[in-house]
This record gives structure tokens, C-alpha cells and sequence, in this order.
């Protein structure tokens, strides 16, 4: 939605699909906007079958969509749940229909990072990445990456920086307030691990780091959901916990949260960590941004690169446990934490100037006046 509103501030018509969650956002009744509900009810707790019946309804719906639809460009933002499918034949059907197919890699390989990567995954990907138009990546490593493992040509791929994420509802909740539908005190030192628990965001390391931590009135909150192919992960995280006798200062928040609960988790906390072992880039830091608040991250991909030290946070050594520790006693130490409320605004103003979604809007459609003759013709 961040990107649906920079779209619509250049002048553009965009045909959005989404599903029931997203149908309130006020941006939807923007005139620029025809919003298409195709997915329907998304609710990740429904059995099974009803699950089953969905994902086809859906999949019905949006090739119906498809051949009805009069918009000459279709920008692919995520995959749907086959993405071998999605891929290959499905691409391959808009392409028959005359239409041009941009692309966000938010991950070039996703399979290489989280360890589970396959020949069946590298040839659809480079199928995929030979059939679209045009592919967004997000930093100069990944274009990169683009251009030696799947031999993709420099003139398409564009980079364009992640957006600032600040489509979650943030209310008058006070960090005081926060802390006490947490169950916090005020004066704890809070640290926050946000998102989806999968091995190669590090928590296991954060958990060893949190021994150092422990006689230091520091707390940590994980807040997300397991990864589907995780449990044994999750199992294991567990037992680190209770091994290091560190249950007693962190607060678990675990599944799915909603839109509408994210900021008490990120008003609550006094830094964001990642403790990533490989990624290029993450939407998470994004949302802390929206939010003003510092982040300590691992030196990979291209996380350093949105990371001013002192400024907006610090840079850590990956799989080092006792590193990761005595940076996020640094930042405690440090004048970022003790004047944190004057800079938590600077942290906002700072992100709102560098990642706005208005001059990102601005950039996808220098590639794309090459695909018609007219820019104001384009819609969906």
C-alpha cells in the first residue's frame, strides 16, 4: 500500500487486488484506485480444506481478472502460494494477453537463503526472471546477483530503495501506556526481535546474547509468527532459552500479528534488533523507521547501508553472540538511548526524507515509457 500511494501521487490508475483485511484502508477510496477483492478472507487459522478452496476461488478469479482486464502492465509484488506455477505458466499466460510484467525481487533466491535451495527452484526462477520485462531490486547487491547467477541484462533491472512503512495504524498510545498492555515496567531497557521466526534471522544468537544481558534490567519481546518449515527451529529456540535460564526476561508474543497491534511492540521497545545470518535486504528496519525507533542489525546484505552509527543505530558481526551483546550494551550506553525521544523524531524525519514512498512512485516509471507510447494511457 506504501507503493500503491506513491503510484497514485505520480497520476497513475492502478487496479489493486488484495483481500478482506486490506478493504478498509482509506487509500482505497482513492479515485486512482479500483480496488479488486480477490483473495477474500485470509484468515491463516481456517481448516484446511476451507484453505484449499480459497487458494483455487483465487487463482479462478485472477485469470478471469486477467483476460477482462484492459491494463497494459502488471506489476508482480509477491508470488501466490505455487510459485513454481506462478513462475512459469502463469507469467506465461499474461504474457500471451499482450501484457508487460514487472517484478520485485524482494529476494533473488530465496531457496539459497534459507537453505532449502533446488534445481527445480533455480530453473523457474531464472525462467521467470527471462520472461518478465523489467525486475526491481531493492540494493546494488542484488542486481548484482541478478546479473552473474541468472545472466540478466543491466538495462532491466532497476534498483529502487525498500519504502518506509507507514501504512500500520499509529494511534496517540504513549511508549508508558505501551508498555503496560506489555506488562512492562518503565524503566526496563526493552529490546525487540519483530517478524517471521524462520533460522536465518539469527534469534538463536540473540537468545545467547541475551546471557551478557541478563544482570543489566534488559528485556526482550519476540513478537511473530513460527515459519510454516520452522517448528524444529522453534523447538530449538526453546530449549536454548531454558538452557541459558534467560525465560524470565523475555516476553513472547507468538503468531500472527495484526496490523492494528503493531505499534504497541514497537512504541514499547527502545531498539530493534536483527540478528539476521544472510539476507539482501528486510522491510522490518522500515517499519522501525515509521515508528523512530533505533535498529541493531548484522553486517549482511545490504542492512549497514541504512544504518548510521550513533545516528540510527549500530552494526554487528554475524553468529557472534558476545559482539551482538556488547553493542546493544554500546546503544544503552550511548546518547541515541538517553535522548531517545528527540531522536526518535529525527529517526522519523530522517526516513520520511530518504524513503518516501512519493519519490520512490517516481522511479518505476522512467522504465516504463519505453512499454507505451504514452504514460498517462497506462493503468492497472
Amino acid at each position: 500500500m506504501g507503493l500503491l500511494s506513491g503510484l497514485i501521487s505520480q497520476g497513475i490508475e492502478v487496479d489493486f487486488i488484495g483481500n478482506d483485511e486490506m478493504s478498509s484502508a482509506s487509500i482505497l477510496k482513492n479515485k486512482g484506485v479500483n480496488f479488486y477483492n480477490l483473495r477474500g478472507d485470509q484468515n491463516p487459522n481456517a481448516p484446511m480444506k476451507e484453505k484449499i478452496l480459497r487458494i483455487l476461488k483465487y487463482y479462478y478469479r485472477l485469470i478471469e481478472y486477467t483476460i477482462k482486464s484492459d491494463s497494459e502492465l502488471f506489476h508482480i509484488q509477491w508470488l501466490n502460494k505455487f510459485i513454481y506455477f506462478d513462475r512459469t505458466f502463469l507469467n506465461i499466460f499474461y504474457k500471451l494477453l499482450g501484457k508487460k510484467l514487472v517484478f520485485t525481487a524482494h529476494n533473488i533466491n530465496a531457496g539459497e537463503r534459507d537453505g532449502n535451495d533446488t534445481t527445480g527452484n533455480r530453473l523457474t526462477l531464472k525462467l521467470m526472471y527471462k520472461i518478465v520485462d523489467h525486475i526491481i531490486v531493492h540494493t546494488d547487491k542484488m542486481k548484482l546477483q541478478l546479473m552473474e547467477e541468472f545472466n540478466i541484462e543491466n538495462s532491466k533491472i532497476s534498483v529502487i530503495p525498500h519504502g518506509i512503512i507507514n501504512i500500520v495504524p499509529k494511534t496517540e498510545l504513549t511508549r508508558v501506556r505501551a508498555r503496560e498492555k506489555l506488562n512492562l515496567g518503565r524503566d526496563d531497557k526493552v529490546i525487540l526481535f519483530f517478524g517471521i521466526i524462520t533460522p536465518y534471522k539469527g534469534l538463536d544468537y540473540l537468545i545467547k546474547a541475551m546471557v551478557q544481558l541478563k544482570n543489566k534490567n534488559i528485556r526482550l519481546i519476540i513478537a511473530g509468527k513460527i515459519d510454516a518449515t520452522a517448528d524444529g527451529y522453534w523447538e530449538n529456540i526453546q530449549r536454548i532459552i531454558k538452557e541459558t535460564d534467560t525465560a524470565d526476561y523475555i516476553i513472547g508474543k507468538i503468531g500472527y500479528i495484526p496490523d492494528a497491534e503493531i505499534e504497541v511492540y514497537f512504541k514499547a521497545a527502545d531498539v530493534l534488533i536483527l540478528p539476521y545470518l544472510h539476507i539482501f535486504q528486510s522491510g522490518v528496519p522500515f517499519l522501525a523507521y515509521n515508528f523512530g525507533l533505533p535498529v541493531i542489525a548484522t553486517d549482511v546484505g545490504s542492512l549497514k547501508d541504512d544504518i548510521i552509527d550513533y545516528q540510527i543505530g549500530f552494526i554487528c558481526q554475524k553468529e557472534n553472540p558476545q559482539d551482538l551483546a556488547d553493542k546493544i550494551d554500546l546503544y544503552f550506553n550511548s546518547d541515541l538511548y538517553k535522548n531517545l525521544e528527540v531522536n526518535r523524531d529525527k529517526i522519523i524525519t530522517y526516513a520520511n526524507e530518504k524513503y518516501s514512498w512519493e519519490k520512490i512512485g517516481e522511479k518505476p516509471w522512467r522504465f516504463i515509457r519505453g512499454y507505451s507510447r504514452s504514460l498517462s494511457d497506462l493503468s492497472g
